[in-house]
């Protein structure tokens, strides 16, 4: 299968129900967001913060299923501190690669708390294959647990709204562009695709477009199965298409993202409890859990060379030498 021009819709729904019948829903790329870029060891003590405990989970993550990675870099001997330095970052996805040859590595474009544009757009230059590239505005609020080592004696109420509009989303479209970065738009509810069409519109954006369907997250979707599906079915095509869910909507979003043929991102980004009051203690456990699902509903795991067609990706993976 040429993926370029067959792209799984999950909205077709003849596709659908001869692939089931058939057992032949395509194989799930599962993808794993490590750590994230506000919360760290003070959320959870077993979050990897460090390169080195990033690459080693990212290869524990590899060996248990995920072909697809997304990172946070954080300042060396800072590490409560989101990196905007791409020698940090290329250093990470240097140590990734070593350990996990096939893997996907995508670097987070969303900055840290403060970073300005130019900052937020370093990690293209340590060569990711692919890049987010948040669709918004999005208001958040949350609170910050206390962490003594970075002056939060205690903890801190955070408001802010993340101002990622027309001309913001085609800055980042077009720098990614130019480096040859694949854009991974994330997308959090219908709003967010009148941008996405400007996009494609521009030429900012190629078939198949790489799009992440976020449930959960505050000021966006409600994660429900209403809303996956019509987010899924809203979708400009060909997409490959990626659900993820926020905290204790993690397993139901992922359940029905596999059930409608779709990929799956997990990480202690997302999530860090496997039940109430049940702390994560390691990504690949996570990773686990999705495989273990997957495979209960039909889905075979996508290999790392399936992932690179399923998702439109060479099959020479990047080097960092």
């Amino acid at each position: 299968m040429t993926y370029s021009q067959d792209v799984w819709d999950p909205s077709n729904e003849k596709q659908w129900v001869n692939a089931v019948a058939q057992s032949k829903l395509p194989p799930l790329v599962i993808s794993v967001a490590l750590t994230g870029g506000v919360h760290g060891k003070e959320s959870n003590p077993n979050l990897p913060e460090t390169a080195e405990e990033q690459a080693q989970q990212a290869y524990d993550c590899y060996n248990a299923g995920a072909t697809y990675v997304h990172l946070h870099a954080r300042v060396p001997g800072q590490p409560w501190q989101t990196s905007t330095d791409s020698a940090v970052y290329r250093n990470m996805n240097r140590k990734v690669r070593e350990k996990c040859p096939k893997i996907i590595i995508n670097n987070t474009c969303g900055g840290g708390y403060g970073a300005d544009l130019s900052q937020a757009l370093a990690p293209l230059e340590a060569n990711p294959e692919a890049a987010s590239l948040d669709i918004g505005p999005l208001a958040t609020r949350f609170i910050m647990k206390k962490r003594p080592e970075a002056g939060r004696m205690e903890d801190v109420n955070f408001e802010a709204v993340a101002p990622f509009g027309y001309e913001m989303t085609e800055t980042y479209a077009k720098a990614m562009m130019d480096k040859g970065v694949r854009p991974e738009v994330e997308v959090f509810h219908p709003g967010c695709w009148s941008l996405v069409h400007n996009l494609i519109d521009k030429g900012l954006l190629k078939p198949p477009y790489l799009t992440q369907l976020v449930f959960g997250f505050q000021s966006g979707s409600y994660p429900t199965p209403k809303q996956i599906i019509h987010l899924a079915e809203t979708a400009p095509k060909p997409s490959s298409l990626t659900v993820l869910g926020v905290g204790p909507w993690q397993p139901s979003v992922m359940t029905m993202g596999i059930l409608m043929g779709m990929n799956v991102r997990t990480g202690m980004e997302d999530n860090l409890y496997m039940g109430k009051g049940q702390q994560v203690q390691s990504n690949a456990q996570l990773v686990e859990k999705v495989v273990r699902l997957a495979r209960e509903l039909g889905r075979e795991i996508a290999t790392p060379e399936q992932a690179r067609e399923i998702l439109g990706f060479s099959q020479t993976p990047t080097t960092y030498d």
